[in-house]
C-alpha cells in the first residue's frame, strides 16, 4: 500500500492524501539527511477549526470543532545521550537542546520544544528523552488554525514514545483517557499543574485544552463537541458531506504567545476574575465559570457581584462583556451542534453572525480585517462565516457547498485583497473535518 493510499484509508480526500504523503516523505528525507538514518517514528499532526467556541474552554464552556487536513509532519528516532535535536526541514533551522538545560527562553516555534522538553523531563525524572526530530508543515503560521498547540502536541507525543512514558507509574496515575492526555498537553502549554504532574511557566499564555483536544481525538469527516474543565467530549456529529469549510487567512498574525499574548491573556484573566468573584461569595467554591453559572439564579446573583466590585485591572463594563460573551457564546456552541446533527446550513450560518457579531462587540478580539474577511464571505455567498481562534488578526471560516468551493474562495480572497491591497501572507484552503494525530507507518512497515 502506499503512503497515500494509507492516508485515504485514514479519511483524506484523494488530494489531501497525497499532499500529507508528501510532506511526510519530505520530512522523512530531511531527517535522514540531517542523522544519517531513517525516522523510528513518524506521524501526523494536524491544525484544529474552531467552529463555534470563542474563548470559552479554559471557563469550562463548551466548544464544537474538528481537524483540519493540514498540518506537521513529525519524524524521529532515539538518541542515547541526553542531547534533543530538531530540524525545521523547510526552513532549514536547527534547534539543539540538553535535558539539562536551564538557559533562557528560546522563541518561535524553538520556544514550544524547549517548554515541552522541560515540563516532560521534569514530571518523569531519569526517562531517556534523548531525540532527533524532524519536522515541515503547511500551516499557515500565527493564523488561529492551532500550530503552536500542534508542536506541543507532536513534539510530547515524540518524547512520550521515546521514553515510554505510557509504562510509568506517574502516567498511569495521572493520564487514564484520551481527554486527561489532551489536558495535559493543554497545561503544558500553559503550566499549569495536571494532578501531580507539576507545572512550570509554560509559554505565557493562559489557555484552556481545546486545541490539543481537536488535535488528538477529532474524527474523519466529523466535527466533535466538547465540553471543559474537566475535558469531556459531549457528541461528535457527521460534517453532512455537501459541506466543506472554506478557510481564509487574513494575513494579520495572531501570535498568542507572541505579540497578541497580553490581549489574548486579558479574556482569560477576565474569565478568573468572574469565578473569583462567585467562589468570594458561595457556600462551595465553583470548579469552573460554567459550573458556577449552573447553580439557580446564578446569572443575576453574578451581575450583582459585578456591580458591586470595583477598581483595576478590570471594572464592571469590561466584567460585564465578558460575561455575556461567555454566556452567549457558549448557548449558540450548542445550537450549532444540533444545526450540524440535522444538517442545516441557514441555522449554522446565523448562528455564526451571531458569533461574529459578539466577538467583535464584547470579546474585543477582533481586528478590522477580520471583521471585513467575515463579511465579505457572506456577500460572496458562503451559508456563513466567523472568525475563529485567539484573535486578533488570524483566519475566518466560511461555509459553503463541495462544488462552489474554487469560485467561492476565488471571489472571497479577490473581494479581500481589493478591500486590503498589500496585505501579505492572505490565503486560503479547503478544510473538510479530518482525523486527529495518526501515526504513520515507518518507511519499510
Amino acid at each position: 500500500m502506499s503512503l497515500a493510499d494509507h492516508f485515504v484509508q485514514l479519511g483524506f480526500g484523494t488530494d489531501d492524501a497525497a499532499s500529507r504523503a508528501a510532506l511526510v516523505t519530505s520530512v522523512s528525507e530531511g531527517f535522514r539527511a540531517f542523522t544519517g538514518a531513517p525516522p523510528t517514528w513518524r506521524w501526523f499532526v494536524p491544525g484544529r477549526l474552531e467552529v463555534f467556541g470563542k474563548h470559552t474552554d479554559y471557563a469550562g464552556g463548551h466548544v464544537l470543532a474538528g481537524a483540519v487536513p493540514r498540518g506537521f509532519a513529525m519524524v524521529a528516532g532515539p538518541r542515547r545521550d541526553r542531547r534533543v535535536r530538531v530540524v525545521d526541514v523547510a526552513n532549514k533551522v536547527q534547534l539543539e537542546l540538553g535535558l539539562d538545560d536551564d538557559g533562557p527562553a528560546r522563541s518561535g516555534w524553538a520556544s514550544y520544544i524547549q517548554v515541552t522538553m522541560r515540563r516532560l523531563a521534569a514530571n518523569f525524572p531519569g526517562a531517556p528523552l534523548g531525540l532527533d526530530l524532524a519536522f515541515s508543515s503547511d500551516l499557515p503560521r500565527a493564523a488561529g488554525v492551532s500550530s503552536s498547540s500542534a508542536i506541543i502536541v507532536g513534539t510530547a507525543t515524540a518524547f512520550v514514545t521515546r521514553g515510554g512514558l505510557r509504562a510509568r507509574e506517574e502516567w498511569a496515575r495521572a493520564i487514564v483517557t484520551p481527554e486527561d492526555l489532551a489536558t495535559y498537553c493543554g497545561c503544558i502549554e500553559s503550566g499549569h499543574h495536571f494532578g501531580d504532574l507539576t507545572g512550570n511557566a509554560g509559554v505565557g499564555t493562559h489557555g484552556g485544552s481545546e486545541d490539543h483536544t481537536a488535535i488528538l481525538m477529532s474524527r474523519a469527516g466529523h466535527l466533535g463537541h466538547y465540553r471543559f474543565v474537566p475535558t469531556a467530549r459531549v457528541g461528535v456529529m457527521p460534517c453532512p458531506p455537501d459541506w466543506t469549510f472554506v478557510v481564509g487567512v487574513s494575513g494579520v498574525h495572531a501570535d498568542k504567545a507572541g505579540a497578541v499574548r497580553d490581549r489574548y491573556n486579558r479574556a482569560a484573566f477576565a474569565a478568573g476574575a468572574l469565578l473569583d468573584l462567585w467562589n468570594r461569595a458561595a457556600a462551595e467554591p465553583a470548579a469552573s465559570l460554567s459550573v458556577a453559572l449552573e447553580a439557580p439564579g446564578a446569572e443575576a446573583a453574578l451581575r450583582r457581584l459585578i456591580d458591586a466590585a470595583s477598581g483595576p485591572p478590570m471594572g464592571a463594563p469590561d466584567l460585564t462583556r465578558r460575561l455575556d460573551h461567555f454566556l452567549a457564546e457558549d448557548a449558540i456552541v450548542c445550537e450549532a451542534a444540533r444545526a450540524c446533527a440535522r444538517g442545516d446550513a441557514a441555522a449554522l450560518g446565523a448562528l455564526a453572525q451571531a458569533s461574529q457579531r459578539h466577538a467583535e462587540q464584547w470579546l474585543g478580539n477582533q481586528v478590522p480585517e477580520t471583521a471585513t474577511l467575515a463579511a465579505l464571505a457572506r456577500e460572496c455567498g458562503a451559508h456563513g462565516a466567523t472568525s475563529f481562534g485567539a484573535g486578533f488578526g488570524g483566519s475566518v471560516w466560511a461555509l459553503v457547498d463541495r462544488g462552489d468551493v474554487a469560485d467561492f474562495a476565488r471571489a472571497w480572497i479577490g473581494a479581500y485583497t481589493a478591500r486590503h491591497p498589500g496585505m501579505p501572507n492572505v490565503a486560503w484552503f479547503a478544510a473538510r473535518p479530518g482525523p486527529g494525530l495518526v501515526e504513520v507507518p515507518s518507511e519499510g512497515d
